[in-house]
């Protein structure tokens, strides 16, 4: 398969998916069309970091860095809650086949296979959680010293 058609393939698959899951969730209509950009920018982040070898951790992590700063700043764009944007962006980076593999794993009774399996959904699960914090903080600190240097600016 061409490298360009899986692009087109992933991109549409992962915006559908962010969609679905805000149509789900009863986000606001006029947020809609930007969870799913959210879901399709952090989604690429993420394929394109694990293609080129970065790791599951690592991809996981950058893509939910890149979905936590795009749901603050839609957020102030339509005045909306950041959690309407950026839910629906992370359903695609949830682990859920090794997840299901976890659980086939214990009710087959093979407790190696599903140690291994629960290690990689806690792996990415707090991949997903680092990267949604250091967005969070990386944005505070933003305007934060956006905000210093416009009170300095003022004073002199």
């Amino acid at each position: 398969m061409p490298f360009w058609l899986e692009i087109i393939i992933n991109i549409t698959f992962s915006y559908i998916a962010s969609i679905g899951f805000a149509l789900t969730i009863n986000v606001p209509h006029r947020a809609l069309n930007l969870a799913g950009i959210s879901g399709t920018v952090g989604w690429m982040m993420y394929w394109f970091c694990f293609r080129f070898g970065m790791g599951r951790m690592l991809s996981n992590l950058l893509g939910a860095f890149i979905i936590g700063i795009l749901g603050l700043i839609f957020a102030r764009i339509k005045k909306c809650p950041v959690t309407v944007f950026n839910i629906p962006a992370l359903v695609p980076l949830v682990p859920g086949v090794p997840a299901y593999q976890a659980v086939r794993a214990l009710v087959d009774g093979e407790t190696f296979d599903a140690e291994t399996a629960i290690l990689k959904v806690a792996i990415v699960t707090c991949a997903i959680a680092l990267g949604m914090l250091l967005s969070t903080m990386f944005i505070e600190m933003f305007y934060r010293t956006k905000r210093f240097y416009r009170r300095k600016k003022n004073k002199i």
